[in-house]
């Protein structure tokens, strides 16, 4: 069973974007968060952005992210509420190629713990997009937490068995890309 093959920890190239109408880079509690996790897991930050939370620049931020080929990760905090202006979700969705189905209602489980039954308004999602996973959490750095350890950390770690993103996502350009079972 060559997918059970023991692999070594790769480390990935995640860009983080924070969705927000008030935070500045000083004040980018949540998207400090992911990155200080995402650092201190192995992974190296390939950008950080903020966006007022508008579709459009939603989108043309993560379009940008999505066609680099040096960006395999994306994480997006912010803007997955109820409110008028919570629109991370209707910008991020058409984009995606595949949606990650059980994302969400894996954060929102895990979250239940934390929150409670608040957990409900929460429309984390995730999906994939050219090869590169895009997943989209709530704006608080708690939540940005609950999202690292309890799925991402281990779904973005190529020793992850039975299974992990790693596969799916785009290799580097250094990076020479081997199909699952074949041999050296």
């Amino acid at each position: 069973m060559a997918h059970l093959a023991r692999q070594d920890f790769q480390s990935l190239r995640i860009a983080v974007l924070t969705v927000s109408d008030t935070r500045t880079f000083a004040t980018d509690t949540s998207g400090q968060t992911l990155i200080d996790l995402l650092e201190q897991d192995g992974h190296a930050l390939a950008e950080r952005d903020l966006v007022i939370d508008d579709i459009y620049r939603i989108r043309a931020r993560l379009s940008q992210w999505i066609a680099d080929p040096l960006v395999q990760v994306v994480l997006i905090t912010g803007g997955t509420g109820f409110t008028a202006r919570d629109n991370t979700p209707q910008a991020v969705e058409p984009l995606l190629d595949k949606r990650v189905e059980g994302f969400g209602e894996l954060f929102r489980q895990i979250s239940t713990d934390e929150i409670g039954t608040s957990s409900l308004q929460s429309r984390a999602l995730a999906g994939m997009a050219n090869g590169t996973l895009v997943c989209c959490l709530p704006g608080s750095p708690g939540a940005c937490r609950t999202g690292w350890t309890g799925i991402l950390r281990q779904q973005l770690d190529s020793r992850t068995r039975p299974c992990n993103f790693v596969p799916h996502l785009k290799a580097l350009p250094e990076q020479p890309t081997v199909a699952c079972g074949s041999r050296s």
